[in-house]
Protein backbone atom coordinates (compact mmCIF):
# COMPACT_ATOMS: atom_id res chain seq x y z
CA UNK A 1 0.00 0.00 0.00
CA UNK A 2 1.55 3.21 -0.98
CA UNK A 3 2.21 6.19 1.81
CA UNK A 4 2.85 9.31 2.49
CA UNK A 5 6.79 8.32 1.58
CA UNK A 6 5.83 7.76 -2.20
CA UNK A 7 4.16 11.37 -2.74
CA UNK A 8 7.00 13.74 -4.46
CA UNK A 9 6.49 17.72 -4.35
CA UNK A 10 4.30 17.81 -7.38
CA UNK A 11 1.82 15.80 -5.83
CA UNK A 12 1.74 17.13 -2.67
CA UNK A 13 0.71 20.29 -4.13
CA UNK A 14 -2.05 18.43 -5.84
CA UNK A 15 -3.26 17.57 -2.58
CA UNK A 16 -3.00 20.19 -1.36
CA UNK A 17 -4.77 22.69 -4.15
CA UNK A 18 -7.53 20.19 -4.25
CA UNK A 19 -7.84 20.37 -0.36
CA UNK A 20 -8.69 24.36 -0.19
CA UNK A 21 -10.65 23.62 -3.52
CA UNK A 22 -12.05 20.40 -5.06
CA UNK A 23 -14.02 22.03 -7.83
CA UNK A 24 -10.44 23.20 -9.46
CA UNK A 25 -10.90 21.92 -13.13
CA UNK A 26 -7.58 19.47 -14.32
CA UNK A 27 -6.75 23.13 -16.26
CA UNK A 28 -6.92 25.26 -13.23
CA UNK A 29 -5.38 22.85 -11.32
CA UNK A 30 -2.51 22.14 -13.44
CA UNK A 31 -1.91 25.65 -14.08
CA UNK A 32 -1.56 26.20 -9.83
CA UNK A 33 0.50 23.55 -9.71
CA UNK A 34 2.99 24.07 -13.04
CA UNK A 35 2.56 20.91 -14.90
CA UNK A 36 0.73 20.76 -18.46
CA UNK A 37 -2.98 19.20 -18.13
CA UNK A 38 -2.12 15.37 -19.23
CA UNK A 39 0.87 15.08 -16.78
CA UNK A 40 -1.74 16.40 -13.93
CA UNK A 41 -4.52 14.51 -14.83
CA UNK A 42 -2.40 10.95 -14.89
CA UNK A 43 -1.06 12.10 -11.31
CA UNK A 44 -4.65 13.00 -9.80
CA UNK A 45 -6.38 9.93 -11.18
CA UNK A 46 -3.16 7.76 -9.81
CA UNK A 47 -3.78 9.86 -6.25
CA UNK A 48 -7.27 8.87 -6.74
CA UNK A 49 -6.59 4.79 -7.51
CA UNK A 50 -3.80 4.63 -4.89
CA UNK A 51 -6.19 6.27 -2.28
CA UNK A 52 -5.03 9.32 -1.33
CA UNK A 53 -7.85 11.31 -2.81
CA UNK A 54 -10.87 9.33 -0.85
CA UNK A 55 -13.44 11.41 -2.35
CA UNK A 56 -15.17 14.72 -2.99
CA UNK A 57 -17.77 16.61 -1.47
CA UNK A 58 -19.83 19.77 -1.17
CA UNK A 59 -19.00 20.82 2.63
CA UNK A 60 -22.53 22.39 3.73
CA UNK A 61 -23.24 24.38 5.97
CA UNK A 62 -25.12 22.90 8.91
CA UNK A 63 -27.54 25.41 10.31
CA UNK A 64 -28.69 26.35 6.37
CA UNK A 65 -29.55 22.75 5.79
CA UNK A 66 -31.09 22.62 9.41
CA UNK A 67 -28.60 20.60 11.36
CA UNK A 68 -27.28 23.20 13.24
CA UNK A 69 -26.98 20.96 16.84
CA UNK A 70 -23.72 19.01 17.23
CA UNK A 71 -22.88 16.71 19.99
CA UNK A 72 -19.50 15.58 21.20
CA UNK A 73 -20.54 11.63 22.83
CA UNK A 74 -18.18 9.83 24.70
CA UNK A 75 -19.03 6.24 24.93
CA UNK A 76 -18.13 3.38 27.47
CA UNK A 77 -18.60 -0.16 26.11
CA UNK A 78 -19.10 -2.84 28.88
CA UNK A 79 -17.03 -5.22 27.33
CA UNK A 80 -14.65 -5.71 24.28
CA UNK A 81 -15.32 -8.93 22.87
CA UNK A 82 -14.21 -8.81 19.36
CA UNK A 83 -18.03 -9.96 18.03
CA UNK A 84 -19.75 -7.15 20.69
CA UNK A 85 -17.27 -5.18 19.37
CA UNK A 86 -17.29 -5.70 16.13
CA UNK A 87 -21.85 -5.45 16.12
CA UNK A 88 -21.13 -2.03 17.76
CA UNK A 89 -18.89 -0.46 15.37
CA UNK A 90 -21.35 -1.79 12.49
CA UNK A 91 -24.18 0.12 14.18
CA UNK A 92 -22.47 3.28 14.67
CA UNK A 93 -20.98 3.10 11.24
CA UNK A 94 -24.97 2.55 10.09
CA UNK A 95 -26.22 5.88 11.80
CA UNK A 96 -26.47 8.66 9.59
CA UNK A 97 -26.65 11.24 12.68
CA UNK A 98 -22.82 10.13 13.67
CA UNK A 99 -20.31 11.95 11.19
CA UNK A 100 -17.47 11.16 13.04
CA UNK A 101 -16.53 7.89 15.64
CA UNK A 102 -12.77 7.80 16.83
CA UNK A 103 -11.73 5.02 19.30
CA UNK A 104 -10.16 6.48 21.58
CA UNK A 105 -7.69 6.35 24.54
CA UNK A 106 -8.94 7.93 28.17
CA UNK A 107 -11.71 7.80 30.26
CA UNK A 108 -14.16 6.93 26.95
CA UNK A 109 -13.58 3.64 24.33
CA UNK A 110 -15.22 5.87 20.95
CA UNK A 111 -15.83 9.76 20.59
CA UNK A 112 -18.90 9.99 18.36
CA UNK A 113 -19.83 13.37 16.77
CA UNK A 114 -23.34 13.56 16.56
CA UNK A 115 -25.24 15.89 13.63
CA UNK A 116 -29.43 16.33 14.11
CA UNK A 117 -31.78 19.16 13.62
CA UNK A 118 -31.95 20.69 17.98
CA UNK A 119 -31.90 19.13 21.25
CA UNK A 120 -35.49 17.49 20.90
CA UNK A 121 -33.66 15.23 17.97
CA UNK A 122 -30.54 14.32 19.84
CA UNK A 123 -33.04 12.89 23.17
CA UNK A 124 -34.78 10.60 20.51
CA UNK A 125 -31.35 9.86 19.27
CA UNK A 126 -29.99 8.79 22.38
CA UNK A 127 -32.27 7.15 23.82
CA UNK A 128 -33.80 5.14 20.84
CA UNK A 129 -30.23 4.12 19.11
CA UNK A 130 -27.56 5.14 20.92
CA UNK A 131 -28.58 3.70 24.36
CA UNK A 132 -30.83 0.86 22.95
CA UNK A 133 -26.96 -0.99 21.97
CA UNK A 134 -26.71 -3.56 24.66
CA UNK A 135 -23.15 -2.75 24.42
CA UNK A 136 -22.94 0.76 25.40
CA UNK A 137 -22.60 0.81 28.93
CA UNK A 138 -21.96 5.07 29.74
CA UNK A 139 -22.64 7.95 27.64
CA UNK A 140 -21.41 11.22 28.39
CA UNK A 141 -22.36 14.33 25.88
CA UNK A 142 -21.08 17.52 25.21
CA UNK A 143 -22.96 19.63 23.01
CA UNK A 144 -21.15 22.33 21.11
CA UNK A 145 -22.12 26.03 21.91
CA UNK A 146 -20.03 27.61 18.60
CA UNK A 147 -17.80 26.06 15.93
CA UNK A 148 -14.75 27.95 15.49
CA UNK A 149 -13.25 25.47 13.20
CA UNK A 150 -14.91 22.46 11.43
CA UNK A 151 -13.43 20.44 8.34
CA UNK A 152 -10.26 21.70 7.35
CA UNK A 153 -7.82 20.68 5.26
CA UNK A 154 -5.53 18.24 6.22
CA UNK A 155 -2.48 19.72 7.36
CA UNK A 156 0.07 18.61 4.78
CA UNK A 157 3.50 20.25 5.92
CA UNK A 158 5.29 17.39 6.98
CA UNK A 159 4.88 16.26 2.93
CA UNK A 160 6.36 19.59 2.13
CA UNK A 161 3.16 20.91 0.66
CA UNK A 162 2.20 24.85 0.99
CA UNK A 163 -0.99 25.52 2.91
CA UNK A 164 -3.64 25.95 1.58
CA UNK A 165 -5.56 28.95 0.38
Amino acid sequence: MPTARDLDEIDSRIIAALQANGRLSNVELADRIGLSPSPCLRRVKRLERDGYIEAYRAMLQRGRVGLGFSVFVDVKIAAHANERADAFQEAIVAMPEIVACHMVSGEADYLLEVVVPDLEHYQRFLVGKLLSLPIVREVRSNIAIQTLKAGGPLPLGHLGAPPAA
